[in-house]
């Protein structure tokens, strides 16, 4: 009995030890807190593409888009506007589910918006197939509701809701002209006391086809008796950031841009939130496009002149900002520590880490993560692709966390192989284009492939570059992914020490609205029998 105790009382600390260190994860590829009370942008150079953030007492939440990427809508948590990390998604299935349990690249979530109202968190979001839903709870790292299809319509996006001094509710949307046929509009509605409902057929309360062609991404405030609507326009890649302001919620709204790119490398700042501190300081949350590093997310600091808000430094004093590069940290009332999202695995968990998504709603017989095995399993799911990975579920990636990484994984394939059967596993790195290491087994023994495949989305099939013999079925497979276009280079190790190149270097490719990804896959063609599989010790995110 003793010697139970105490090894129970040893697994007690191993456990308190791995939650600590990842409540206190801290990147190796990029850290946006200076440690001197300066933060440099992005605060998270990671696709958190189209924003919205809360603060609720002293904590701030924030969440995002997340497409056909499944758990859905992430929660992100920080106390000071700088050091973020996840803690949950909202959404841990997409519905329809028999449209989602295949993979639909570029639809699924669109922007959201997150609100607290009475001691309630909301999210709204769109679908641009099929309308804007409703989700909430009392505790953001729980269970959310389920999806509750607030205003059904092809093409309605961009959501936001705004509780009014009199308890009535309102909803903002924009349009997708690609579904709806107009964009560049920005409608209000109004919604019924429970927020499950639109009950009239809204109004337009600024069109911006004249002066602001495709304003969309609306967040609705109010402040000092105006009504405000932050949305960005002109586009994703050269836009500028307006706040519109009226007395009345439904108008006429004046105009002003109040951010632009300016003399930075910022591109475009466009759509996110606006929060104030706890010390009565106004900031805003946004996102650049990056290309195949995704829509990254910077912070800026908000002056308000005359009732209009000034985001970023006004170098001339025209009122306008630009975008900082480096500035002096949110005034929280006090300092905490450096902390990152998570992006590293060992797999000593029960559960995956939540840097990890699939690329369709999940089956629980993809994967297994057995208690004290110390590696995640991954099952050879065979599947009816085609030529290539574009509509394979059982993808299991994250976002890209820096412009320079390397990602390491030490695998170990298990699989009976029969003349004619393909089985696979490896690391990839997915987008339109995509490319990846595998492990496979033939007649002759074990091998390392390098993979590419150029224009997936239109059904190409792939092509190996290059193969090289291994003498194990253990394996150490790396990609090291250098700015400023996501250049790979892939290599792998027999014993994890002396890596060698393999193949050519490919350069990664962003997906439909999302960056590249990397990760991992184990499948299988429909043929042949079952029971292959990898173990995958490690994934591992340096410099």
């Amino acid at each position: 009995m003793k010697n139970k105790a105490s090894y129970l009382i040893i697994v007690s600390l191993l456990l308190s030890l791995q939650i600590f260190s990842q409540q206190n994860y801290v990147s190796k590829v990029w850290v946006a807190d200076n440690g001197d009370g300066t933060y440099r942008n992005p605060v998270l150079y990671s696709d958190y593409s189209d924003p919205d953030a809360i603060r609720v007492g002293s904590d701030y939440y924030m969440t995002a888009s997340s497409f056909n990427c499944t758990p859905g809508l992430p929660i992100l948590h920080s106390k000071d506007l700088v050091n973020w990390r996840i803690i949950n998604y909202a959404l841990k299935k997409q519905i329809p589910e028999d449209v989602f349990n295949t993979p639909q690249h570029g639809k699924g979530v669109w922007a959201p918006n997150i609100r607290f109202y009475k001691n309630e968190f909301y999210i709204f979001y769109p679908d641009p197939e099929y309308g804007i839903y409703m989700i909430k709870t009392k505790d953001p790292k729980s269970d959310w509701s389920k999806p509750v299809l607030v205003l059904p319509g092809r093409g309605i996006i961009d959501p936001t809701c705004f509780w009014d001094d009199d308890g009535k509710a309102y909803l903002a949307v924009g349009w997708a002209a690609s579904r709806a046929g107009v964009n560049s509009l920005i409608t209000v509605f109004k919604l019924n006391q429970t927020v499950t409902s639109v009950t009239d057929d809204g109004k337009h309360v600024y069109d911006g086809h004249d002066l602001d062609p495709t304003i969309e991404g609306p967040k609705f405030y109010k402040r000092n008796g105006f009504y405000y609507i932050l949305s960005p326009a002109g586009g994703v890649g050269t836009g500028w950031q307006l706040a519109l302001r009226s007395k009345n919620i439904y108008g006429p709204y004046e105009r002003k841009v109040v951010m632009d790119q300016g003399s930075t490398p910022t591109n475009g700042p466009h759509q996110g939130a606006w929060v104030e501190t706890q010390t009565g300081e106004s900031w805003f949350l946004h996102f650049q496009d990056k290309g195949v590093y995704g829509r990254i997310l910077h912070l800026q600091p908000v002056q308000w002149k005359d009732n209009w808000p000034v985001m970023g430094k006004d170098v001339d004093g025209d009122g306008k900002g630009e975008p900082v590069l480096v500035y002096k940290k949110p005034n929280v009332g006090k300092v905490y520590p450096i902390e990152t999202p998570v992006e590293s695995d060992e797999f000593n968990s029960d559960t995956l880490g939540l840097q990890w998504q699939w690329h369709a709603n999940p089956r629980v017989q993809w994967s297994a993560l057995i208690r004290n095995t110390g590696y995640l399993r991954l099952f050879a799911i065979p599947s009816d692709t085609g030529r290539n990975l574009w509509t394979v579920p059982n993808l299991l990636l994250q976002k890209y966390p820096a412009p320079n990484f390397t990602a390491t994984t030490k695998l170990k394939w298990t699989t009976d192989f029969s003349a004619g059967e393909k089985k696979k596993a490896g690391l990839l790195v997915m987008g339109n284009d995509y490319a990846y290491l595998s492990i496979t087994k033939n007649a002759n023994g074990y091998f390392v492939n390098q993979v590419v495949c150029k224009n997936a989305l239109n059904g190409l099939e792939e092509q190996v570059i290059a193969q090289q013999p291994i003498k194990l079925s253990t394996v150490y497979l790396r990609v090291a992914i250098t700015a400023p276009d996501g250049q790979c280079q892939f290599s792998y190790s027999e014993d994890g020490i002396q890596f060698q190149p393999i193949g050519k270097p490919f350069m990664s490719k962003p997906d439909k609205w999302i960056g590249a990804k990397f990760g991992l896959f184990c499948t299988a063609t429909p043929i042949g029998k079952m029971g292959s599989f990898v173990d995958v010790d490690w994934f591992r995110v340096t410099k």
